[in-house]
């Protein structure tokens, strides 16, 4: 038996709602295996990101290659990436797997990387320079099997504003790297009674939406690190894409649900990772 393997690269959250703690937790409550190769140290609680420290570029790499070539994974979780030599780092890094067999193809004929584009904390820190954007868009984002962009994270890649939801399917298309890597579009940051999500599945070229009641709750620290984590585990058990984002939309809005209640420090609260225990 081999447990299903799930590699989280992003940044060290030290306040444990976000980044690789709450990709680890995310991971493991969804029930799979998870390794990390941790990109920058941050200085974090729930009132928002203090300082950051950027792990060598030397040591991510020698990180990555570490885990893939003894353990392997079945699928990668990419979080935050804050240079152009971090994402030049993971980009040489994954290829170098993949050539090697360390992380397979399935088939969907590429590698189930699962890409969140992390730009800005739920605290409002700036956490990637804007020299990577392009880097990341050139590089990156055409290696993975899909990304989880929220909304002013895809009004960045697109370069135009998303006023409504009639804007999703033109922006979700727009930002597949022409149409082979598939978009979920996260809209938490618009108004409404409910929250609606758009997948661009490239897999079968068809546009998905995905609604869930809004929650009122602070608690929301961390969510799109483990809505992206959940779907890289459902991913690597084997899920096709479709399937692996409705069960991760499902955890995450459970997540977010049963963690509603709670008081952690003076901000933006966790979510509730373990709410199937």
């Amino acid at each position: 038996m081999i447990y299903p393997r799930v590699l989280t690269i992003a940044g060290s959250d030290s306040g444990g709602g976000a980044g690789i703690q709450a990709d680890i937790k995310s991971i493991s409550a969804t029930g799979s295996y998870a390794a990390s190769a941790i990109t920058a140290v941050t200085v974090q609680n729930t009132l928002g990101v203090e300082d950051v420290h950027a792990v060598p570029v030397d040591i991510l790499s020698a990180q990555i290659r570490c885990v893939l070539s003894d353990i392997g994974a079945d699928a990668v979780k990419i979080g935050m990436l804050h240079s152009p030599e971090v994402v030049l780092a993971v980009r040489d890094a994954l290829q170098e797997a993949v050539r090697e067999g360390w992380l397979p193809t399935g088939a969907s004929g590429r590698p189930s990387i699962v890409l969140d584009p992390v730009m800005v904390s739920t605290s409002g820190h700036r956490l990637i320079e804007d020299s990577a954007i392009e880097v990341l868009q050139r590089e990156l984002m055409p290696m993975a099997r899909i990304i989880t962009p929220n909304l002013p994270e895809a009004e960045v890649l697109w370069g135009r504003s998303i006023a409504s939801e009639e804007d999703f399917p033109e922006a979700a298309r727009a930002l597949s790297c022409g149409g082979t890597v598939s978009v979920l579009m996260k809209a938490g940051h618009l108004d409404g009674a409910e929250v609606s999500d758009i997948l661009y599945n490239a897999e079968n070229d068809s546009i998905t939406m995905l609604r869930h009641p809004r929650i009122d709750t602070p608690n929301t620290h961390g969510t799109g690190c483990t809505l992206s984590s959940a779907i890289a585990s459902y991913l690597a058990q084997g899920l096709e894409l479709e399937d692996a984002v409705r069960a991760g939309t499902d955890y995450i809005y459970n997540a977010i649900a049963s963690g509603a209640a709670y008081s952690i420090g003076h901000g933006h609260g966790p979510v509730n990772h373990f709410w199937k225990a």
